[in-house]
């Protein structure tokens, strides 16, 4: 086993379908991509997505697309 710090890299949070977990993708200078399991529990985030919305309706707090993306108003 290595082991190296997380502290630091940019990627990206994806969703699995298949493992309907979210995994943490980091590409390198070839555009290859490692797609690591999310073990940490307390992970903190900050988000550089411009595309990203918070959303608060009827009482649930979401995280999605913009609503120009979502084609709502």
């Amino acid at each position: 086993m290595t082991s190296k710090t997380a502290n630091g890299v940019v990627g990206d949070l994806i969703y699995c379908h298949t493992t309907k977990n979210y995994m943490f993708r980091v590409y390198d200078a070839n555009h290859d991509f490692k797609d690591y399991d999310i073990r940490h529990n307390d992970l903190r985030v900050k988000i550089i997505d411009p595309d990203a919305h918070l959303y608060e309706r009827n009482g649930i707090l979401e995280l999605d697309h913009s609503p120009a993306t979502l084609g709502i108003k």
